[in-house]
């Protein structure tokens, strides 16, 4: 558990510079030390990305999760690291310093092993709080063709994977009028509140938990003054859909909407951010996983499907098989309940490196195979 101890208690904030710096070389030292070879670090927009790649060929098999967290630095003074009874609390046990471990010991079990890594990449991101707006592109590439890609956010509190999540888009709708006196000449102004009115109970309406879709108007502003006819007005919009059909249709929508006041404009700009992880893309390594953790006398392996977005949906998006929640069980992300259950760090580990290594195995027997065939 020294490792835990030392990455919560190496703050990470998301939007602090110095500390995620500070959390990039400690978990480059405990991955180096742990799988025999140093990292490179990526960095942009002053987020370090650390990535471990074995060998030269293609990659086989992803396994991706973040360092950064959602807590300000300074929280461990009120929120410390702690162990009792068989829980770890402190900001990130859950989201996601446990989860980094689980892949980086998985590994180091499964190099013990077979002796050899090849093929197999580990991204450890710095900006995944953030919506991985610099990481994004790196997830892809080293996603992009691979046989799995595993991601290690929290599983579910019973210990069930996650085989799906919505896709995410995120709008900002501004409506332009005409500022006019509201007491004097009210005729002569575009009144921009009624205009954004109108369009938020449209919106509001897209709505439809029966197909897995949410279109949420949430943070609104509008006018200046209480005497003037409103010239401008903005509301955001969060949409998530379980399909990529879905979240097509509805974007195709919303990036469309026409005033419905004369001489109003309305300018809808944001778009999707990320593709839904559909089931489809788990349900083989979803049910590998299953029959592994049988093999291994762990309890009956379940899933979920959950609302949030993570890396999953990016490695998902560019058809690569995905398998989420292998990251610690637990809960309480984001908040002063934050915890992971120690219980359920050694299965974990082991089914990750069961799940690894097995993949691994099929593509050098296939690659076996084809050069007996040659011959």
């Amino acid at each position: 558990m020294s490792d835990f101890k030392a990455l919560i208690e190496c703050e990470s904030f998301s939007q602090d510079a110095d500390s995620l710096a500070r959390s990039a070389q400690l978990v480059s030292r405990i991955g180096t030390g742990l799988l025999g070879a140093a990292p490179h670090i990526i960095e942009t927009d002053s987020h370090p990305h650390v990535l471990w790649r074995f060998g030269t060929g293609p990659r086989r098999v992803v396994l991706i999760g973040h360092h950064d967290t959602v807590w300000p630095t300074g929280t461990l003074t009120d929120f410390p690291y702690s162990v009792a009874e068989g829980v770890v609390r402190g900001p990130g046990a859950d989201d996601m310093k446990g989860g980094l471990l689980i892949a980086l010991y998985a590994m180091a079990r499964l190099r013990a092993q077979r002796g050899s890594l090849d093929g197999v990449s580990i991204l450890m991101t710095g900006d995944e709080e953030l919506g991985s707006p610099g990481s994004r592109q790196i997830i892809e590439d080293e996603a992009r063709g691979a046989k799995a890609a595993l991601v290690f956010e929290s599983g579910a509190p019973d210990g069930s994977v996650k085989i799906a999540r919505k896709g995410v888009a995120i709008y900002s709708l501004e409506v332009t009028g005409l500022a006019a006196h509201a007491g004097v000449e009210p005729e002569k102004g575009i009144n921009a509140t009624i205009e954004v009115a109108n369009q938020v109970v449209g919106i509001a309406a897209l709505h439809d938990p029966s197909v897995g879709t949410s279109v949420v108007p949430t943070v609104m502003h509008s006018g200046s003054t209480t005497n003037t006819v409103p010239a401008r007005a903005v509301v955001g919009v969060d949409s998530r859909a379980a399909s990529v059909m879905e979240q097509e249709r509805i974007d195709g929508i919303l990036s469309s909407l026409s005033p419905t006041v004369a001489g109003a404009k309305v300018d809808v700009r944001g778009g999707i951010n990320r593709a839904p992880l559909e089931e489809k893309m788990a349900m083989g390594l979803y049910a590998r996983a299953q029959r592994l953790t049988a093999d291994l006398g762990h309890p009956p392996l379940r899933s979920v499907a959950v609302g949030g977005g993570s890396d999953g949906n990016f490695t998902a998006g560019v058809g690569t098989p995905t398998l989420d929640g292998l990251g610690t069980v637990g809960g309480g992300s984001h908040a002063r309940t934050e915890h992971a259950l120690q219980l359920w760090i050694p299965r974990r580990v082991e089914l990750t490196s069961a799940l690894v290594g097995e993949l691994l195995a099929e593509d050098e027997t296939v690659t076996a195979d084809e050069a007996l065939a040659e011959d």
